[in-house]
């Protein structure tokens, strides 16, 4: 019998990758066939997003064009557009089913069993949030690690906590269990996710002894921090980052460098709590790689609040910004707030911090020529070239040699920019 083909789209977070690269190995272990989205397909999964109303622009398109392809075909919804739209997305006659979130997990047994003949309600499904397995077959070089999802923070713009739910954090046990069955199939790089990570905390485990317990798992693999709030850890975090299976990189989000507007966000921190941390993780590594997300155009914002944040990002110098556009979420309080700013003077101010956050990734990248990368290779072009990132987390290519493998780590000699449009370093191996 001809296998059945499942194609995967995935829009958003990392939290939303590991859980596809999860069901990826379901259905691969299951005897289906992965393909490409832009193939034809017995059954389309789209794991969407709902962070802004461009991410459900993107998810309803994406919906669409899976339609387009093939109208016969199987075609699930899920991720946090299917917890925001539920009704809407079930009304839509050409979605077979919606699935939310905390049943995710599930899909490959809810298609496995329509492939054969028994239909199920997703109603019936296993209910939770942790419900996936160590994922084997993936989309990505390194391994992402679920360790916590939800969140009880309820910022004033986010509309997360309605979609993922209330914190909730996975047991220790689980994520040792996941990292040393990923580092047994060859994965040299584990990031840990969820939705609000600092807050991590199981039967009297909190982040920072998440980290310590994780670092002494045997096995050739480093590990990486993903997206994380400045909140709910302090200086023995900041002093396990000199533990070399520790990456120096950390996404720590600001929002906002004025702390009126954080106060009006709801946010956890002020503006001095999160540069003192930048400045104590720098005096123990100077050359540590921050990045962040910064929201433009929040309602109140004046000139001057703007002003501050691009001094904080200027002052800072992160090598990379996530800049978005205040979008209005239904049923968050910012959406009520009054004084909010045209759709105009969003895109100048979007502008203006695209401008500073290239001055300063153009800097930060220049300041690595004539050192040492420790590079993880994720994509070799044809036998020629190889790419990957750094423990840095820089991007960087070099000319491949015969045992060049995807997945290995090569340590590589940084030589200059490649030439190529996409900002990459360049780079010689060094044997």
């Amino acid at each position: 019998m001809k296998k059945k083909r499942i194609a995967f789209k995935t829009l958003g977070c990392r939290l939303n990758q590991y859980e596809t690269d999860s069901l990826v190995t379901d259905f691969v272990n299951g005897g289906y066939d992965i393909v490409g989205f832009d193939e034809d397909a017995d059954a389309y999964i789209i794991n969407t997003c709902t962070v802004t109303n461009m991410s459900d622009h993107k998810s309803r398109q994406t919906i669409s064009q899976a339609y387009r392809r093939n109208p016969g075909a199987v075609l699930v919804v899920t991720g946090c557009m299917a917890n925001h739209h539920k009704e809407k997305l079930e009304k839509n006659g050409r979605i077979t089913y919606t699935v939310e979130n905390e049943r995710k997990g599930s899909i490959f047994h809810l298609l496995d069993s329509h492939f054969k003949g028994e239909i199920i309600h997703p109603e019936e499904l296993v209910h939770d949030r942790f419900n996936f397995g160590a994922a084997e077959k993936s989309f990505h070089s390194r391994s992402l690690i679920k360790i916590q999802d939800g969140c009880n923070n309820f910022c004033t713009f986010c509309i997360v906590p309605f979609v993922r739910g209330r914190a909730v954090s996975r047991p220790y046990r689980d994520i040792e269990k996941n990292i040393r069955e990923v580092a047994g199939f060859g994965y040299k790089e584990v990031v840990l996710t969820g939705v609000n990570i600092g807050r991590y905390e199981h039967e009297g485990l909190n982040f920072e002894g998440l980290i310590e317990k994780i670092l002494n798992i045997p096995g050739e693999f480093r590990v990486r921090i993903s997206s994380i709030e400045p909140e709910g850890f302090g200086d023995r975090l900041f002093d396990m980052f000199s533990h070399p299976r520790l990456t120096p990189h950390l996404h720590l989000c600001l929002q906002s460098g004025s702390d009126k507007i954080l106060l009006k966000m709801k946010r956890q921190y002020t503006v001095g709590e999160f540069t003192s941390m930048v400045y104590k993780i720098r005096s123990i590594i100077p050359d540590f790689n921050f990045t962040t997300d910064i929201i433009v155009g929040f309602p109140g914002e004046t000139e001057e609040d703007f002003r501050e944040t691009c001094h904080i990002a200027d002052e800072t110098g992160f090598s990379h910004i996530h800049t978005f556009k205040y979008s209005v979420r239904k049923g968050t309080r910012a959406e009520h707030m009054p004084d909010h700013i045209p759709e105009k003077v969003k895109n100048e101010r979007s502008a203006v911090i695209r401008a500073i956050a290239g001055k300063h990734k153009q800097a930060y990248r220049s300041s690595f020529i004539g050192k040492e990368q420790m590079v993880l290779v994720e994509k070799i072009d044809g036998k020629d070239f190889a790419g990957g990132y750094g423990e840095h987390y820089i991007p960087v290519r070099f000319r491949a040699d015969d045992d060049t493998a995807i997945r290995e780590f090569r340590k590589v000699m940084i030589t200059g920019w490649d030439t190529g449009p996409d900002g990459l370093l360049r780079g010689t191996v060094v044997h």
